[in-house]
């Protein structure tokens, strides 16, 4: 699930990505399938470790919600430092550790990830491009644990290393992450959100990049990125949170936001709120919303808010000079009620996507001083493209649009009339605009991937020439001659038809016997497009079949796509989900007990409900830092800014949506579960971690299949962001090797 907002600066609207999530979220299947009787011992490549952990006692806390009762029979997980609660957790922690080091390949499995990610010389990523041919992007060694960020003077420049969270490390014992940065436009100074052990809760650094030396004290709540700088480099805008009191309700955590401002190396004292939400001002901003504020090299100001999780927003323009004179004046873009979801400005035009009337989006164009969408020039008309990103460039509007999952790149001038240009790119896969464009620098700098060529960096000229920056380095297994990708459309329940990707060895056998992972998310509108991992590699190299499904929840077709996927449509998305299963088993790339489901955050919904709902048709389930009682959601500090996607237990359309996508209350006792491995970061700010534990002991109470559920903690990681190298491999290890051993792949039984 979304916490508030992504680490993009707000204009992008890029929203999360979970990649590393990621980049990110069931009657007797292996005993029938093998036909072995109920009562027959299970083999041994199939027995959990011995002995096992405790039982969790039932203490049932039932709530009625218009006229329906609801158990819940482990409330009492919600309190994760409760000595009981808290032993119990650790118990099963270990449990499931030692099981996943008994199992036979998992040490080699792990060893050949670690070969596979460090044959490349780095991993970079962040990469921003300022005037004067300055270059800042993170990067993470081949041999190193995190990422690092550094700066360059000019594609062949030498780097000079500016923050390095290791340090941090080494004072504190607990794993730091660079979480956001935004550099002064001169390259003189840069701010850096750190983070630490998975929690997300940034604290800000200013450094001068010249010394290297931190500015000032270092300032606290500056969560969410979307940090700007003035042109003069004279003050940095950026988003921060409430401080927390005691007493405050949880769910109060992330209300009241503000957008404040501070010179370089200014004191607590000296931060100036300029927008708060909750507040009256010159701008009216919900208790519930975020107001960011952003910039332009031409001393125009957005500000913009949204509510955290929906893509649509409302932008107002200022100037600099009438901001700092303390009369912002601000004039209004456009509405929520405009359906707006990416803004870019260049000089006096405004260009916005927007979904009103058009569920593949249009562009629409006009001059900022009185610009509305209603009556804004359409420039790109909607077609059976979704328009889905636009940057503003020196040159031209760069425009990003997506054929089904594979995404396209156009160029228009800044010129009225102007005609739209494609341009020809080197890989057919996915990038995206955020953060790719500047105002006052000409050309595109994108990251392009596809399902069987790794991610590089490329500069897109003005004059429509793509090439290859070399940032990334490349590596020896970037472009696997023997991994194809097959694209297919699945009919769903009710004759929709969803689109899936399988990728896999060349050649494999369609003989019902391979084991296949089907991952997906659908959820705010993300598509899972073409991307390459180094790891999925491991998993086709013991037989797997990789397949990613986009079912409605996603927007690969649109908005409406989207829509059908969302609050009371909900189960689309998990019988989207299950008919993709379905056809993998029909069409003989695998069988029940040789197919498991992997999705992490709100994708555990996905999952889990694709678990309960069919509970015959999976060998494993994967649910990571997975959204699974979603009833109790909205009592979290993340529920309530994911009221607009999910809906709200105060309403009865909500409740009934909510109980319906809670896999925690669709467990039923006395029924053949497939094997589960849930996995969590004990920190996360996102998910509770109790959405795991709860589950967890409801499906082991519950499951009479034999088959084991594990419970798989990480007590210095969180929602993913942020995870080390070595927190990533150990975490896809075991992931691979748990289910290839309940699969009963020859060379993962257990010792």
């Amino acid at each position: 699930m979304h916490t508030a907002l992504p680490n993009t600066t707000p204009t992008s609207r890029l929203l999360r990505t979970r990649r590393g999530l990621l980049a990110v979220a069931l009657s007797g299947t292996l005993l029938s399938t093998l036909s072995i009787p109920l009562l027959t011992p299970l083999p041994a490549w199939a027995q959990p470790a011995k002995p096992t952990p405790p039982t969790a006692p039932v203490r049932n806390v039932p709530e009625t919600f218009f006229g329906t009762a609801v158990d819940d029979p482990y409330r009492d997980f919600e309190n994760a430092k409760a000595p009981a609660v808290a032993a119990w957790m650790k118990a099963h922690s270990d449990h499931a550790q030692a099981t996943l080091k008994r199992i036979s390949g998992r040490s080699a499995l792990r060893d050949q990830l670690e070969r596979f990610e460090g044959a490349t010389a780095a991993r970079v990523n962040g990469v921003v491009r300022l005037p004067g041919d300055i270059i800042f992007f993170e990067r993470r060694g081949a041999t190193e644990d995190q990422f690092k960020l550094y700066m360059r003077r000019g594609l062949a420049g030498k780097d000079q290393l500016l923050f390095d969270p290791e340090t941090l490390k080494k004072k504190t014992g607990k794993p730091h992450a660079i979480n956001w940065y935004a550099a002064a436009p001169d390259g003189s100074r840069v701010a850096v959100g750190v983070s630490a052990a998975g929690s997300e809760e940034a604290t800000l650094r200013m450094l001068d990049t010249q010394s290297g030396r931190q500015i000032g004290p270092i300032i606290e709540r500056a969560q969410f990125g979307g940090a700007s700088w003035s042109p003069d480099n004279r003050e940095l805008y950026f988003h921060r949170m409430q401080p927390l009191k005691n007493g405050m309700p949880a769910t109060d955590k992330y209300q009241r936001s503000m957008a404040v401002v501070m010179k370089p190396g200014g004191s607590e004292a000296s931060i100036r709120t300029l927008i708060r939400a909750g507040e009256p001002g010159a701008i009216d901003v919900p208790a519930t919303e975020f107001p960011f504020i952003e910039v332009h090299p031409d001393g125009r100001v957005i500000a913009q808010v949204m509510d955290g999780v929906s893509a649509e927003f409302r932008a107002y323009h200022s100037t600099l000079a009438k901001l700092r004179a303390g009369q912002p004046q601000w004039q209004k873009l456009f509405d929520r009620e405009d359906a707006v979801t990416a803004l870019a400005v260049k000089g006096d035009r405004a260009y916005v996507l927007s979904h009103k009337g058009a569920s593949r989006f249009r562009l629409l164009g006009g001059p900022v001083d009185g610009f509305a969408p209603a009556t804004a020039r359409v420039l790109v008309p909607e077609s059976e493209r979704v328009l889905t990103g636009i940057g503003a460039a020196q040159d031209a509007l760069y425009v990003e649009a997506r054929d089904g999952n594979v995404k396209r790149l156009f160029k228009l001038a800044h010129s009225d009339g102007a005609p739209l240009q494609d341009v020809a790119l080197p890989v057919v896969g996915a990038f995206a605009l955020a953060n790719s464009t500047r105002a006052d620098l000409p050309g595109a700098l994108i990251d392009l991937q596809g399902w069987t060529r790794a991610r590089q960096i490329f500069f897109v000229a003005p004059d429509g020439r793509v090439t290859n920056t070399g940032l990334q380095p490349a590596g020896p297994f970037d472009a696997p001659g023997d991994v194809v990708a097959s694209e297919v459309m699945v009919k769903s329940h009710d004759g929709v038809m969803v689109p899936l990707s399988i990728i896999h060895k060349a050649g494999v056998k369609l003989d019902g016997r391979n084991p296949t992972l089907l991952y997906g998310y659908a959820s705010y509108g993300i598509t899972e497009e073409p991307f390459f991992s180094i790891s999925r590699l491991a998993w086709m190299d013991a037989g797997g079949v990789f397949a990613v499904a986009n079912p409605r929840g996603s927007s690969v077709f649109g908005k409406q796509w989207h829509e059908d996927g969302r609050k009371a449509s909900k189960p689309n998305t998990w019988r989207d989900f299950i008919a993709c299963a379905e056809y993998l088993i029909a069409q003989k790339w695998t069988e029940p007990a040789r197919l498991a489901i992997w999705g992490g955050s709100a994708g555990g919904i996905l999952v889990g409900r694709a678990m309960t709902e069919r509970p015959d048709l999976f060998g494993v389930v994967l649910p990571e830092v997975g959204a699974l009682d979603m009833v109790r959601a909205e009592t979290t500090p993340n529920g309530i800014p994911n009221i607009p996607e999910f809906g709200s237990r105060a309403t009865e359309p909500g409740f009934r949506a909510l109980l319906a996508m809670s896999t925690y209350h669709q467990i039923k006792d006395g029924v053949n579960y497939p094997a589960v491995m849930f996995v969590h970061g004990v920190n996360d700010p996102r998910v509770e971690v109790w959405n795991s534990t709860k589950t967890a002991a409801r499906l082991m109470a519950a499951t009479t299949s034999g088959k084991p559920v594990l419970l798989r903690l990480d007590y210095d990681s969180g929602h993913g962001v942020g995870n080390t190298k070595a927190q990533t491999l150990n975490e896809r290890a075991d992931l691979f090797a748990f289910t290839l051993w309940q699969m009963g792949v020859p060379g993962f039984e257990l010792k």
